[in-house]
Order: C-alpha cells, then sequence, then structure tokens
C-alpha cells in the first residue's frame, strides 16, 4: 500500500465531484488516515461527503481568509496524530468579475481576494506544516499550467502562474527541512469548480481532441488522484519545485488547431435569447 501509515491533509473536498474527493477516497485505499478541511457554508457539503468515505474523516475549519485558522489547525493537528507526511492544497477561488475576457477591467480588490485564497494559501499552509513535520514530508498544490496565456481565464490564470513560483521558492526554503514542494497541473475536470469558468465546456471539448493520451473531463479524476498519490508518498523523495502534468499529454504537443477565441464566441452566442 503506498501511503500505509501516513497521516495526510486534505484541504479542498467539497462534493464527491471534487478532484480532492477523488484523492482523498484513493489515499484511503492506499493506507493513509486523512483529515478533511473546510469553512462556514461548505462544512455541511464537505462533512456529507465526507460520510461517502470508509471511514469518514473528521473535518476541521480552515477559512484561508483568517490568519487566526492556521495556527490553530497546526494546534490541532499536532494535538491528534504529533505529525503529519503529506499535505493537499486543494484550494482556489476568483470572483466572477476576474473571469470571462474582463482582465482589462477587474479590480483590485477582485484580484486581492483571488491571489490571497488561490495562491497566498499555500505559502500559509505550508508555514502551519513545517511544525508538524520534523522528519520531512510532502506538501502537494493542484494546478492548472499557466505557462502560456488561456481565453477567460484571465486573473486566475495570474494567480495559477503565481502558484507555481510559491511552489520554486517553497521547495527552496524548505527542502533544508526535507519537505518536498510540488504542483500537480491536471487537465480540465467536471467538478463544481469548473462549470463557474466561463468556456469550460469548450476547453474540454477541445483538450480532448489534442492530448495523445485522450481526455475526459468526467472519467479522469481517478488518474489525477493517481498521481497524487505518488506525488505524496516516498516515492519521488528527490522531487521538489516541480510541476507534474496529469494532462493526458495535451501540454507536450503545441496548440490545437481550433480558434478557442472564435469557439468561445459562438458558446457565449448560443446562450443569449
Amino acid at each position: 500500500m503506498l501511503l500505509k501509515g501516513k497521516k495526510l491533509l486534505i484541504t479542498g473536498v467539497l462534493t464527491p465531484q471534487s478532484i480532492a474527493f477523488a484523492i482523498a477516497e484513493l489515499a484511503q485505499r492506499e493506507g493513509a488516515e486523512i483529515v478533511l478541511t473546510s469553512f462556514g457554508r461548505g462544512m455541511s457539503l464537505t462533512e456529507r461527503s465526507a460520510r461517502r468515505l470508509d471511514p469518514a474523516p473528521d473535518v476541521l475549519e480552515l477559512d484561508v481568509t483568517n490568519s487566526t485558522h492556521f495556527p490553530a489547525l497546526t494546534r490541532s493537528l499536532q494535538k491528534r496524530w504529533g505529525k503529519v507526511d503529506g499535505a493537499l492544497h486543494a484550494i482556489a477561488y476568483a470572483p466572477e468579475d476576474a473571469l470571462g475576457g474582463n482582465f482589462l477591467k477587474t479590480p483590485w480588490e477582485s484580484v486581492q481576494t483571488a491571489f490571497r485564497i488561490s495562491t497566498f494559501s499555500l505559502k500559509e499552509l505550508a508555514v502551519a506544516m513545517i511544525p508538524l513535520m520534523p522528519q520531512g514530508g510532502s506538501i502537494l498544490t493542484l494546478d492548472f499550467d499557466n505557462r502560456t496565456a488561456w481565453p477567460t481565464y484571465d486573473w486566475m490564470g495570474v494567480c495559477k502562474a503565481g502558484l507555481e513560483a510559491t511552489v520554486r521558492y517553497l521547495a527552496r526554503d524548505l527542502g533544508p527541512k526535507n519537505i518536498r514542494v510540488n504542483a500537480l497541473a491536471a487537465g480540465p475536470l467536471a467538478t463544481m469548480a469548473a462549470k463557474s469558468i466561463p468556456g469550460f465546456k469548450t476547453l474540454e471539448r477541445i483538450w480532448g481532441m489534442q492530448a495523445p493520451l485522450g481526455w475526459g473531463a468526467k472519467d479522469h479524476h481517478s488518474m489525477v488522484a493517481m498521481s497524487a498519490c505518488a506525488l505524496l508518498s516516498d516515492w519521488f523523495p528527490a522531487t521538489t519545485g516541480e510541476m507534474v502534468h496529469a494532462d493526458g499529454g495535451y501540454h507536450a504537443v503545441g496548440a490545437a488547431p481550433v480558434d478557442i477565441e472564435a469557439e468561445l464566441r459562438e458558446e457565449d452566442a448560443a446562450k443569449k435569447p
């Protein structure tokens, strides 16, 4: 069992369609003991999803916009386990006006919210894990490769690019503590969060056309979960500061022979009465 005896913190589980849920489910099957986090109105959804796991894990409160929650999380895990072997950062959010082709008009307040939740929270979570990983460990964040500018992704794309840089700086600073920090860049997956991304259906279709290994937004959760669990295990002892792709190979083969902007315009036009 890949994760036998490991203690893992899993953020980002909201519904069973969440990528983090698939990772939590597989981690348990591979022998890990897990706890989940959530906050606010999402707590009830996360607790309901937790009951579908076996055994049902506890759900701890973590609002990443509240700086006092991180030391409280550290204390809670110290009391519970004394240590943590791995942590999954699966947290991202951008206000509606930070997406959808609104890049030039997005106000700073929306950008600030998106950056704090989607990017800065990784640093905060990593700092909270340091006292819990005296012998080292693995911190993994879920990413969407943003080395290029995507249509409609806008400021979330900037936040993801910042997330990738944060991974590298954390790898630099935490490496001497034997803590590995990596990003897992998945292809588009059908989740509740994906529904709020303008043009997701078009991106999903084009991805399946281009990825050498193929891609299905509704059926690749398990493959992404396998990659995540491998990175959270001891089987990548010399890998840190890396962006590992689990995207069917889409990133490797250049631009799709499709005008994505035109596709998105047609998609928007079809929605209008």
